[in-house]
């Protein structure tokens, strides 16, 4: 019997949340310049988007094996949801750090969590609703390596904005 897609995304947002939670720490304990390029390497709010994308591309690759002939929009599905679970970080983190000044871990880490379940939950129900137009799916894959291309570049020469600075070290990117 073939599950269902709910099924699918469902199991998308635990392994996202695992493999994210994984890629937190494992620059630290490997210490590998290419580790680096998709795993955390500071605490910035853009390491945190990174332990975030990754484990998402990941899975939409998986998940396309199942679903992409079923879903005509599925690529284009995939970058809004993926966008929006990116974005939904940074607004979070700077609004609570904005209105209570200060930021709290156990908090970083439901944002984290939170982020990975609105980009799963947007899919889910743009995927049903089937009523989303697609220009192409080939821009939106070009999109999602432009994506995965900036968050490998940024590693090593991020610009000097707060979004990049490790909030704890001062620091920017690789360290």
């Amino acid at each position: 019997m073939r599950k269902s897609l709910t099924f699918y995304q469902f199991l998308g947002f635990i392994v996202t949340s695992i493999l994210g939670t994984l890629l937190h720490f494992l620059y630290e304990w490997t210490d590998i310049k290419f580790i680096a390029l998709f795993s955390g390497v500071n605490e910035s709010v853009w390491e945190h988007m990174k332990i975030l994308f990754f484990p998402l591309l990941a899975y939409a690759v998986f998940e396309s094996r199942y679903f992409y002939n079923d879903y005509r929009n599925f690529w284009c599905v995939k970058l809004i949801g993926i966008l929006s679970g990116l974005l939904s970080i940074p607004t979070m983190y700077y609004t609570y750090t904005g209105a209570l000044g200060v930021s709290a871990d156990w908090f970083n880490i439901t944002i984290y969590f939170l982020a990975a379940a609105i980009t799963y939950k947007t899919e889910t129900k743009m995927l049903k609703s089937k009523k989303m137009f697609c220009i192409s799916q080939i821009a939106a894959l070009i999109i999602l390596v432009l994506i995965t291309m900036l968050f490998m570049l940024f590693t090593f020469f991020p610009p000097k904005i707060p979004l990049f600075q490790d909030p704890v070290t001062k620091l920017y990117g690789l360290i």
